[in-house]
């Protein structure tokens, strides 16, 4: 065959390629089905581990790179649970015949919680400045109409839900109120005043972005802000998802936000900040780039797309954000005078000292998987 057919033929298999894959797609929809009907869990660890080691046993029989085949059927894996996650969420209706409004619905997130209620049988009402693209009822202002909804959920930009928390508050709605703020403490006063208006009050913090399509591995954080009936209904409204659920108080969740994003988000500024005042072009050190390089690059990439007013605010809105600041500049501080001072006893020291440290988390985290 010459060029042209050989690129016909190709394109042929990747047909059947896609055809199978949409089979493959439809038969895991029905053991979405199946599971559902007999209490299984969504997830089994065991079987995707046995998936993707005959994916490798085959591929090494067919010539075929094992790492690609484990990509491809993992790829695979998690397109399936996102469509059973999703089947499920919809199936068991949480919000049949409830009404819900976000506010700040038109933003990234505000219309990922839309879509997300929605999914559940909530008539969803969007109030935001901002017209958004979607089919839910909408308002300008939210002030412009009865809060008299089941369920009112306030994802605005973390510099103005403060205010905003204490002006519901003196409205005092019936519904379950929750944030999804990134931070707790700077929204401290508007909470108590919802608090003390006996509100049905909660606070979230979902730890993923608004292009997540499955929440498996992913962390939603409820603060306990002593209401625990709004509590246990903003978390019902994940139980039909994979997502891990995790109580605390509004000061520990700073505390710990400090390092979680505080410190990560601070370790990449720095770090394209010195490839920046380094001198040297970006391709040229791509062209000498190792496997280390290239993977904090990448994350560091994706920090410098964010936005710079939120992740401005997480550094410098954070009660406690200070901590992981200052416990970076005194670690760098310690290296550069180690590797000054040429301190080889210093500079192990640190390593070890790191070692463990990571493999502690990494003995929590392994059976919890495995539990899941």
């Amino acid at each position: 065959m010459n060029l042209a057919e050989l690129r016909a033929h190709l394109s042929l298999i990747d047909r059947r390629l896609l055809e199978l894959i949409a089979e493959r797609q439809a038969v895991a929809t029905q053991i979405g089905e199946v599971k559902r009907a007999t209490g299984y869990p969504t997830r089994d660890f065991k079987r995707e581990r046995d998936v993707l080691l005959a994916a490798r046993n085959t591929a090494s029989e067919l010539g075929i790179p094992a790492s690609t085949a484990e990509g491809i059927l993992s790829l695979l894996i998690r397109s399936s649970l996102a469509t059973q996650e999703q089947a499920i969420v919809s199936a068991e209706g949480h919000g049949t015949g409830k009404r819900a409004l976000v506010i700040g619905g038109a933003g990234k997130m505000g219309g990922w919680f839309a879509d997300f209620l929605a999914s559940q049988g909530f008539h969803v009402e969007i109030a935001d400045p901002v017209r958004p693209a979607s089919t839910h009822a909408y308002r300008a202002r939210w002030q412009d109409g009865t809060l008299d909804h089941d369920l009112i959920v306030v994802a605005t930009p973390l510099g103005i839900t403060d205010a905003l928390l204490s002006e519901i508050a003196d409205v005092r709605p019936r519904g379950v109120v929750f944030d999804v703020g990134s931070l707790k403490t700077p929204l401290r006063r508007g909470l108590m005043r919802l608090v003390a208006a006996g509100c049905n009050v909660t606070s979230l913090h979902p730890m993923f972005g608004p292009n997540t399509d499955l929440l498996s591995g992913r962390h939603v954080i409820f603060i306990d802000l002593g209401m625990p009936d709004a509590l246990a209904e903003a978390q019902a409204l994940f139980s039909s998802t994979m997502a891990e659920r995790v109580v605390m108080d509004l000061d520990e969740h700073d505390r710990l936000i400090a390092y979680v994003l505080g410190l990560s988000h601070a370790l990449n500024i720095a770090f394209f900040s010195a490839l920046a005042a380094s001198g040297e072009a970006a391709p040229r050190l791509a062209q000498l780039s190792s496997t280390t390089f290239d993977a904090q690059l990448e994350v560091a990439t994706l920090v410098a797309s964010e936005s710079p007013q939120l992740y401005f605010e997480i550094q410098s809105l954070n009660e406690y954000g200070a901590d992981s600041l200052d416990a970076l500049a005194r670690a760098v501080d310690r290296l550069r005078e180690a590797v000054r001072t040429r301190n080889e006893t210093s500079f192990i020291d640190m390593m070890q000292t790191g070692r463990e440290y990571l493999a502690g988390r990494t003995a929590v985290r392994q059976p919890a998987a495995q539990e899941s």
